[in-house]
């Protein structure tokens, strides 16, 4: 799960501790049915109340731009940009504000949602919750000691094509400007990890040499686990890359389940986009500013493991799937012969026979949006 039971616990003893005075009062979300509220804010009613109360416990320390507005105004605000991209006119007319005004609450709101992702995105720390992400997922694809899903995220921006140095730094290998983030999810779709917000050319091994989670995997900080890489990574002690060339069964076999799992990813991608369309174009973005970029991604991943758990599904596909960005490479890569004894090795002990009790190959999976 993207954070334990006792975190999940503890927060919500802090809300009552500290919001349950607020959280029986009356609020501008009551103003719509339960209908209503999901077209709106893609959320339900007992999710967007214990994100109202989260929100007022961390707006309490940060300076509001507009103090007019209540934290249930300033959320509903926010949300609604969220999952839309946009600000509905229902809703600019309850908070009485205007497009230019809304930009200000969309941009404080996402610093203060952001700012919650280290109680609502967590990567496992302690021994029993590695071996219980690595249990779930072996019994999900086979693959032993796989802790998550690790890629790197393309969300699209407009950037100036008169700036031309700046413009081809956001183009990515798809050929369209964005910025991307790298994100680790694990076997359930959880978000675990979330980390910097980069110009859409940047190599995804780059950003995972550079990132703190890289960083702590190769220096041992986590433990004997892997994560689950696609082409774009190097195969390294704790990235588990796909055989480029099967050249057996078992390696055939050994890719269909890392397929299977890393897959995954794809599918919490579009469950992310689907949910938070926002995220489907930034708007406009330059190369030495993108923190509130990188709010809105944060602040998007927070509130998608709060659904998780509040069991809210996104709302149904429309449009063609979207596959995850292909992988880009700095140069042919030099792997080091112990990397691929121990991938080798991991594929003789799980992969050269069939196993009975589960079936590697890809299923089909929630389909997500372009």
């Amino acid at each position: 799960m993207a954070f334990a039971l006792p975190v999940w616990l503890a927060v919500q003893e802090e809300l009552l501790g500290h919001g349950g005075a607020d959280s029986g009062a009356s609020s501008c979300f009551d103003e719509f049915d339960d209908e209503a509220l999901f077209q709106l804010f893609h959320l339900n009613r007992p999710c967007i109340c214990f994100i109202i109360d989260a929100a007022r416990i961390r707006m309490k320390t940060v300076a509001q731009k507009n103090p007019a507005l209540s934290v249930d105004a300033m959320v509903m605000v926010a949300l609604n940009y969220y999952a839309h991209g946009v600000s509905s006119t229902s809703v600019l007319q309850r908070v009485d504000q205007s497009q230019t005004e809304c930009l200000a609450t969309i941009s404080t709101v996402s610093g203060v949602i952001a700012g919650m992702s280290d109680q609502f995105i967590s990567f496992p720390l302690v021994h029993d919750a590695k071996n219980k992400i690595a249990l779930k997922t072996e019994k999900f694809c086979r693959i032993p000691n796989v802790l998550g899903v690790l890629a790197a995220a393309h969300f699209k921006i407009r950037a100036s094509p008169y700036e031309k140095d700046m413009f081809r730094s956001f183009v990515n290998s798809l050929g369209y400007t964005s910025v991307v983030s790298q994100i680790i999810c694990d076997s359930d779709g959880n978000i675990l990890s979330i980390e910097k917000c980069c110009v859409g050319s940047t190599f995804e091994q780059e950003l995972w040499e550079s990132s703190f989670k890289g960083r702590e995997m190769e220096e041992e900080i986590h433990g004997p686990y892997w994560v689950i890489g696609g082409k774009g990574y190097q195969l390294s002690k704790h990235v588990l890359t796909p055989v480029s060339e099967p050249a057996n069964d078992s390696e055939t076999r050994f890719n269909a389940a890392h397929t299977k799992i890393h897959d995954v990813m794809r599918t919490t991608l579009g469950s992310l986009k689907r949910r938070f369309r926002c995220l489907m174009q930034l708007g406009f973005a330059q190369e030495r500013s993108l923190d509130k970029k990188s709010n809105i991604i944060k602040a998007c991943s927070v509130l998608h493991n709060i659904a998780k758990k509040f069991s809210v599904p996104p709302p149904p596909a429309a449009g063609k799937i979207e596959q995850l960005h292909p992988g880009k490479q700095r140069a042919e890569p030099e792997i080091k012969p112990e990397m691929l004894q121990a991938r080798q090795e991991l594929i003789n002990a799980y992969f050269l026979t069939v196993s009975s009790g589960s079936n590697p190959e890809s299923k089909d999976t929630a389909e997500e949006d372009a």
